[in-house]
């Protein structure tokens, strides 16, 4: 059985052999020269007041094709488990019952519940491999550039973010691994249910992406309590100002500097005593110096912040893989069953 699920599947496995390869290819060659423009930045032996600006400079000098390798790799990452749920997971059972092979298959020696757990385990774990291999070459490649954004202020790079950012998240550390399994099982299940390819295709893509839009947005920031903190105002503030009429203001951050690379929720103006603030001190509204935030943090103005600080990174990215490997299990526990029990 495990003979006749890989010849059935060796042209899914031969194509991504080929892409994982075209992949590796890209990043070898562009890897290399990347790490060193890294190594001479000087941002690895920086000390903290002169390492923002190392980093900005080594990030601006990455635009041009380095852009492109590096949205091309958060792609291919964060693409792969919905690709392998659409067009590996999904047709896996859902083409046999279409052309009627599965009969074949079950007038044999082969028990309906060893046919399915046969496909479930070797191409789930076909999955899981091409996916954490795409993670972990593109995690080799942006390593620098990750650790450089972590302490540009303000950095234009593209997608140039904390390790907690949307896409960087997604595309890097054990979370794919998760990813893969789910999308994969999800397909199976979907065909498993409908018994017909395309529409079980176009469900699996609809409840995959449906997914990972929620967790990022309702279940991964609810993970572990949030820290909170407060950071004070400086002349050469970088955050999100808005200044209306009769001195309403409203003030923001998207970096902790106690904490490069945090995950920042929330951040608010408040006052010595911890109260949101949206009104400026008459004297503050035009200040002789023309700069407001002098002004603001004598009257003992601050930032209120609420963030997951990064040593929480690791934790996150366990207990999401775990989350989305229960529910693979629970998926092909689900298939297991109904192909074994209640299929005709």
């Amino acid at each position: 059985m495990t003979w006749l699920t890989w010849r059935q599947f060796r042209p899914q496995a031969v194509s991504a052999l080929a892409a994982l390869a075209v992949f590796a290819i890209l990043l070898g060659a562009t890897g290399p020269h990347l790490a060193s423009m890294y190594r001479g930045s000087g941002i690895a032996g920086c000390r903290s007041g002169a390492c923002g600006q190392l980093a900005a400079n080594f990030l601006l000098a990455l635009s041009g094709a380095y852009t492109v390798v590096f949205m091309l790799g958060i792609a291919a990452v964060i693409l792969a488990p919905a690709v392998i749920g659409v067009f590996w997971g999904a047709p896996l059972v859902a083409r046999e019952f279409e052309t009627g092979t599965f009969r074949l298959a079950w007038i044999q020696s082969i028990t309906r519940s060893r046919w399915m757990a046969v496909k479930l385990a070797v191409l789930g774990l076909a999955s899981i491999a091409v996916t954490e291999g795409l993670s972990l070459l593109y995690g080799w490649w942006a390593a620098p550039i990750g650790q450089a954004a972590r302490l540009a202020p303000g950095s234009n790079f593209p997608l140039g973010m904390s390790p907690f950012g949307l896409l960087a998240f997604d595309a890097h550390g054990i979370v794919p691994v998760g990813y893969a399994a789910f999308g994969f099982t999800l397909g199976v299940a979907a065909g498993v249910l409908i018994r017909r390819a395309l529409p079980a295709m176009a469900v699996t893509l609809v409840i995959f992406a449906a997914v990972q839009v929620a967790v990022p947005l309702a279940v991964r920031p609810n993970l572990f309590p949030a820290e909170r903190a407060t950071q004070s105002l400086t002349a050469n503030f970088s955050g999100q100002q808005q200044v209306g009429r009769g001195g309403a203001f409203s003030l923001g951050i998207d970096r902790l500097d106690s904490q490069p690379g945090a995950w920042i929720f929330s951040s608010q103006a408040v006052n010595a005593a911890g109260q949101p603030v949206s009104v400026m001190p008459a004297a503050c509204v035009n200040p002789s110096a023309g700069d407001s935030m002098p002004c603001l943090a004598s009257h003992g103005i601050t930032i209120a912040v609420t963030y997951q600080p990064t040593s929480r990174y690791w934790p996150i990215q366990w207990t999401e893989t775990g989350i989305y490997l229960a529910l693979a299990a629970l998926l092909a526990g689900f298939c297991y069953w109904r192909v074994g029990r209640r299929l005709p």
